[in-house]
């Protein structure tokens, strides 16, 4: 993993198993029930970016965990990229999959695929269910993104959203949503297309996904919200920097997915409560506007601003050098956080667009006629090292790279 893929075994670990005897060390750092199915007790840490814990009379020997799952994307894949030819625990469609990748005194080492799913049980489908999870996956995938009118494709992803959630319910919608999402920004993206090609060629795909980034234009930042709590997602931290930097960022998780959307957005100095009201249209836009203006909304035509996933920050930094992708200057350099972007794809840029912004005297003509002829940056792929299971964000930092990735700004820096 560390030589092909730039990313520590760690962040792929799905759980371990222990003994009662090992247990009172994780609770005494905050470890906690988490009431799935299975049939051993299970341990989770709410509050930071680790292992769960499986309990059983036989979960470890001195100490020595007995069992130790790894989670890619698609077990299907792993198991043919190992040649392991090894029988598959759960159908598929099953929402929990496994498979025995080798064993050695006793210590058995598995990978396991989830599909919205955080219990434990391998259970036989229902019938019909795998035509209905492929066609609730064709609804994402084909889902029309360009509209004149953009209130018209925000209608048509709600109900798309609406048709899927009937479907396979808001969890498998979810997942299979996000999904697409990151193929969507893949293909518009060639450090992601790279990278995804590293990882798959040990069958993990982007098992590794830390956050998903989607900025929105203040006309749509409602919408999104509504669009994410239909999921299941819960609002975490809200960052506000609007009299700092002129953008705010709502952070969601969903738990029953793992999945974590940054939203952000350009704010207003005395917009606090931004995540709970319709926010009007205004002026002079600020980065993650404009940004919004040039290419559309993260939500609608444009796709996800970028994909940060968890790796070892400068293995993958200097793997990435050799393959001609540049990594900016690091935004977060701490111990515990360690981010920083890849160069930005540059993408094309509508002449309606910028005489959209260029009428509504948001850009000037000198800007206009730059914007028509070089384009402007598009996406990234952003390079993130946790350590100590730390689970959040470093505002300052964000509001450093916000600046940085203007689409008026200078040519970024390169580490």
């Amino acid at each position: 993993m560390s030589q092909d893929t730039g990313t520590d075994f760690f962040e792929w670990v799905d759980y371990i198993t222990l003994t009662s005897d090992d247990l009172p060390e994780f609770q005494n750092v905050g470890f906690v029930p988490d009431h799935v199915e299975s049939e051993s007790d299970v341990y989770y840490h709410p509050k930071a970016i680790l292992p769960r814990v499986l309990v059983r009379k036989d979960g470890s020997k001195e100490g020595v965990p007995m069992v130790l799952a790894i989670r890619p994307e698609s077990i299907v894949d792993f198991a043919a990229r190992h040649n392991l030819g090894v029988e598959i625990q759960g159908d598929f469609g099953s929402r929990f999959r496994q498979i025995l990748v080798s064993e050695q005194d006793g210590h058995r080492f598995l990978a396991v695929e989830r599909l919205a799913y955080r219990g434990y049980a391998v259970q036989p489908i229902e019938p019909g269910f795998v035509e209905t999870l492929i066609h609730v996956k064709e609804l994402w995938r084909t889902r029309k993104r360009f509209f004149p009118d953009e209130t018209k494709a925000v209608a048509h992803a709600f109900e798309l959203q609406k048709q899927a959630i009937q479907s396979v319910g808001p969890d498998i919608a979810c997942e299979l949503f996000f999904t697409e999402e990151r193929s969507y920004w893949e293909i518009r993206n060639r450090a992601g297309q790279l990278q995804k090609r590293r990882q798959d060629s040990l069958g993990l795909g982007w098992g590794n996904h830390d956050h998903h980034t989607f900025r929105c234009s203040r006309r749509f930042f409602s919408d999104l919200m509504e669009f994410l709590l239909g999921f299941g997602f819960e609002k975490r931290e809200r960052y506000y920097a609007g009299a700092e930097a002129g953008w705010g960022a709502q952070i969601l998780e969903h738990c029953t997915t793992g999945i974590t959307v940054f939203a952000d957005v350009d704010l207003m100095p005395e917009e606090i409560d931004f995540s709970n009201q319709r926010l009007p249209e205004a002026s002079p836009l600020r980065t993650v506007g404009l940004w919004c203006g040039l290419h559309g909304d993260s939500f609608l035509q444009a796709g996800m601003h970028h994909l940060e996933a968890r790796f070892d920050f400068s293995l993958l930094r200097d793997q990435l050098a050799n393959d001609g992708v540049k990594t900016m200057k690091p935004f977060s350099d701490f111990e515990f956080l360690k981010q920083a972007f890849t160069e930005g794809e540059r993408w094309s840029v509508s002449d309606a667009r910028v005489d959209a912004l260029l009428n509504k005297k948001l850009i000037t003509e000198e800007q206009a006629a730059k914007f028509k002829r070089d384009g402007a940056i598009g996406s990234h792929l952003e390079n993130l090292q946790r350590k100590g299971g730390f689970k959040g964000f470093n505002q300052r930092s964000v509001s450093i790279i916000i600046e940085a990735t203007n689409p008026l700004a200078p040519q970024p820096i390169h580490s």
